[in-house]
This record gives structure tokens, C-alpha cells and sequence, in this order.
């Protein structure tokens, strides 16, 4: 069902990217999951990187959320084979490689939280941060994590 809503979207989930790090992608623990920070990273390299808004648009950040949101997708389906057993989007947290002066990172974020509800309808509903932040790994624009109930 959420794979024909992916479709329907034009979206295709990668092979979940690489931890660029000393940690797992994906933890499980009784029906939650949890999935580390996913960078807008596509065929293993940083497609948006810089600082918004002096390097980077926020509608070009925007898109960076959107892929970043696509990664943890890509996460959950290969820990648990299918997104269909995903009940709830509980949290995301959104980092913003943020220029100093720059207090828009909500717009930004809110291009991962309009995605997710697009595709999950009211279960994508979640609660979130968006905090700006002075750099991030790879020097990308943004960093995405979430927590999800699964079934």
C-alpha cells in the first residue's frame, strides 16, 4: 500500500544508505524504531551540501529534506522489509546547516513533514524540532531523524 503510494508519487527508495559513522542506521526496540540521522545523500555521494542561506536556497534545503526523508524511509524498509508496518510517525527532528543569522528552519523541515504526510496520511502526523545549527557531517544542509511505531 505505502510502496503504490511511493509510485503514485514518483518516489523510488534507494538501497538504505551506509552509516558515514560508529553507529547502526536503524534501532528496533519493542514497537518503535528509531533511525539515525539520514543527510541528503543519493547514489553514495552529499547531493546538497553549505550553509542555508548564504550557499544554499531554502527551496533547494526544502529538497534536501525531502531526499532525507526519503533515506530513512529507505532505512525502515530495509530493517523491517515493507513500510506497511509502520502505524504511527511519532518524531521528527530536523537539523539546518544554518547561516548565523538565518531563523527560517522550519520552512525546511516542514518540506520532510508535508512529505510524510503526504504519503501516510493522518499516521504521518508526527510531533518535531527544527533547530538550526552551525555545521553538519559532510558539510550537508540538512540532517533528518525519526521515530516510528511499527506494527
Amino acid at each position: 500500500m505505502i510502496e503504490e503510494k511511493l509510485g503514485l508519487l514518483n518516489i523510488t527508495l534507494p538501497i538504505s544508505p551506509k552509516p558515514v559513522g560508529s553507529y547502526i542506521p536503524v534501532v528496533r526496540t519493542g514497537n518503535l524504531i528509531f533511525v539515525s540521522g539520514q543527510i541528503p545523500v543519493k547514489d553514495g555521494k552529499v547531493e546538497v551540501y553549505g550553509k542555508v542561506p548564504t550557499d544554499i536556497s531554502i527551496e533547494v534545503a526544502q529538497q534536501a529534506a525531502r531526499l532525507c526523508i526519503i533515506n530513512v524511509l529507505a532505512q525502515i524498509k530495509a530493517e523491517l522489509g515493507t513500510l506497511d508496518k509502520i502505524s504511527r510517525i511519532v518524531r521528527v527532528s530536523g537539523f539546518v546547516n544554518s547561516a548565523q543569522d538565518f531563523i527560517e528552519q522550519p520552512k525546511i523541515i516542514n518540506a520532510a513533514s508535508d512529505l510524510l504526510f503526504e504519503i501516510f496520511g493522518d499516521i504521518g502526523k508526527h510531533s518535531r524540532i527544527a533547530v538550526g545549527v552551525s555545521s553538519l557531517p559532510l558539510n550537508s544542509t540538512v540532517e533528518i531523524d525519526m521515530i516510528a511505531e511499527v506494527s
